[in-house]
């Protein structure tokens, strides 16, 4: 099995809050990121498969950055999540929230007969979530 990972960038804000919680809870859990503020998102898609005798690729990158843009990218790019993308309106706007709504985006579409094997999302340089899908690794 061959394992094929391609990275992508978006730019984002969002704020995290809990409406059930107090604002001295959500200062609490939350501290400075009450603030309506921003991320320059790394996104790396990494799918597995054979190689295509034809091709020598496991997929066709073309048609898969068509699909990780119109999925992924124009929802996010230049969005404040948790106002502007329905899903998030009762749910936090974190990296663990965000590639599983990744993943459920696009598992389905990927091309060329290969198959999703992870979402990674990088949100600072510290930072980052990987998700395997429901089933993990």
């Amino acid at each position: 099995m061959f394992y094929l990972t391609k990275e992508y960038k978006f730019c984002a804000a969002h704020q995290y809050w809990n409406k059930d919680w107090s604002n001295d809870k959500n200062e609490e859990v939350f501290g400075d990121d009450i603030k309506i503020h921003g991320h320059n998102y790394l996104l790396s898609i990494t799918v597995k498969g054979q190689i295509d005798n034809g091709s020598g690729f496991i997929v066709d990158l073309k048609k898969l950055n068509k699909v990780i843009s119109k999925y992924v990218i124009d929802i996010f790019d230049h969005s404040q999540i948790d106002k502007d993308i329905d899903w998030f309106h009762d749910k936090q706007p974190s990296t663990e929230n965000m590639v599983f709504f990744i993943w459920n985006q696009i598992k389905s579409k990927i091309p060329s007969n290969a198959i999703l094997h992870c979402v990674k999302l990088r949100e600072t340089p510290t930072i980052f979530t990987e998700y395997y899908g429901p089933q993990g690794k």
